[in-house]
C-alpha cells in the first residue's frame, strides 16, 4: 500500500521559535519531549540548536538519553519527570539534568550523583508534578546549598488568558522563590502570550515551536499528504465504509485514501473532516477505519496522486475541534508509517 508523507518544515520551526524568543528578554529554550511532539525530536532539536537554542526538556530520561546522541556534548538536557527509580546511570552518563520533583528524588539524587547538575519543580497550584509549599519550605534551604541550576513551576490554564489560575500560580511561584539565586521558569508557550511577568529567566515554548495554540501566529509546520489508493464511482443508495454510516444520495465518486487511526489519524474526526485537492474540499465520508478513510471527490474533474490532510488549509486544532480534542493529541498521535520528510534544513 502507498505511504502518506509526513512534510515537517523545519524553517517554519525556527521562525516560530524566533518569533516566541523575541517575546522575551529572558533565555528562550524548547520542549521536544515525545518525539518533538511527534515530529521527530533529533532533526528538531538539532534545527533549534542550529538557532541558538541551548536548554532542552524531555519527558522521561530515556528520551534526554536519545536526544543526547543526536545532539552530542554542549546543549542542556532538562527531565521533567526528575530522577526516577533506575536512571542513575542514564541520568549520568548522558549529563541529564533531572528537574526533582520530591524530597524523595532529592535525596535519592544527592545520594546517587552527588556534585552533578539537577533543577527543582515546584507545584504552585497545579497538583501534577513538582515539590508542594510545605515540603519546598522544609528543603529550601537544603536544596538551595545544592545549586540548582534552574527552578521551574507549570501553569494549568496559560491558553486562557483570564483565568484566575494564572494570577494565582504566578502569585504562589512568586512566593516560593522570591529571593533565590537560581534562574526560575514558570512559562511555556501559553505562559509567554500572558506577558513578561510570567518569563523570570527562562521561558519553554513546546506546541507554539510546532504551528499549534495558543501561539495563533505560528506558521504550519506540519503537512500530511495522503495517496489515493483507488477511485470508484457510487450509485444513489449504495453505501460506503462500516457501518453503512453514509448513503449516497446523488450519483458521485469516492477515492479511498492510505491512512487511518492506525497512523493517528483519530476516528472522531470522520463526520466532520475534508482533506483538500489543490483549492478543492473533499469531504471525508464514512468511517475512518484502521488503514484507509474514504472521501467525496465527485467534484474534481481530475483526481490528483494525494490529498492534504495537514497543511496550507488546516491546520493540527483544526483536527483537533472535527475530534473534540486538541491539537497537542494530534500531533503526538501521528503514527510511525509516514514518510516522514524535512524541508527548510
Amino acid at each position: 500500500m502507498a505511504t502518506a508523507t509526513l512534510t515537517i518544515d523545519l524553517a517554519a520551526l525556527r521562525s516560530n521559535w524566533r518569533a516566541l524568543n523575541e517575546m522575551t528578554g529572558c533565555e528562550t529554550a524548547a520542549v521536544v519531549k515525545a518525539n518533538a511532539y511527534g515530529l521527530g525530536a533529533a532533526p528538531v532539536a538539532k534545527a533549534l540548536a542550529q538557532e541558538g537554542v541551548r536548554r532542552f526538556f524531555v519527558a522521561v530520561a530515556s528520551e534526554g538519553a536519545a536526544l543526547r546522541d543526536a545532539l552530542g556534548p554542549g546543549p542542556e538536557i532538562c527531565v521533567f519527570s526528575g530522577h526516577m527509580e533506575g536512571d542513575t546511570a542514564l541520568i549520568r552518563d548522558n549529563a541529564l539534568v533531572p528537574m526533582l520533583n520530591s524530597i524523595d528524588q532529592m535525596l535519592r539524587h544527592v545520594e546517587a550523583l552527588p556534585g552533578t547538575r539537577f533543577g527543582i519543580q515546584l507545584d504552585s497550584g497545579m497538583n501534577r508534578l513538582g515539590m508542594e509549599p510545605a515540603e519546598w519550605s522544609a528543603l529550601r534551604d537544603l536544596a538551595l546549598a545544592q545549586k540548582p541550576v534552574l527552578v521551574m513551576s507549570h501553569l494549568a490554564c496559560a491558553d486562557e488568558p483570564d483565568h484566575p489560575m494564572n494570577a494565582h500560580q504566578l502569585r504562589m511561584f512568586r512566593e516560593m522563590t522570591d529571593g533565590i539565586e537560581a534562574p526560575r521558569s514558570l512559562a511555556a508557550t501559553g505562559g509567554i502570550l500572558l506577558g513578561r511577568d510570567y518569563h523570570f529567566d527562562v521561558t519553554r515554548p513546546g506546541i507554539g515551536l510546532y504551528g499549534g495554540l495558543p501561539f495563533v501566529d505560528a506558521l504550519p509546520v506540519a503537512a500530511l499528504d495522503l495517496p489515493v489508493v483507488q477511485v470508484r464511482p457510487v450509485a444513489v443508495g449504495e453505501s460506503v465504509g462500516y457501518g453503512n454510516s453514509w448513503v449516497a444520495r446523488v450519483p458521485g465518486r469516492i477515492a479511498t485514501v492510505s491512512a487511518g487511526y492506525a497512523d493517528g489519524i483519530l476516528r472522531a474526526i470522520g463526520p466532520k473532516a475534508s482533506l483538500w485537492a489543490g483549492e478543492t474540499r473533499c469531504k471525508v465520508v464514512g468511517r475512518v477505519s484502521m488503514d484507509l478513510i474514504t472521501v467525496d471527490v465527485t467534484a474534481l474533474k481530475d483526481v490528483p496522486d494525494t490529498l492534504e490532510l495537514l497543511g496550507r488549509h488546516q491546520s493540527v486544532d483544526t483536527l483537533a475541534d472535527w475530534a473534540g480534542t486538541i491539537g497537542y493529541e494530534i500531533l503526538t498521535s501521528l503514527g510511525g508509517r509516514y514518510d516522514r520528510r524535512y524541508s527548510g534544513a
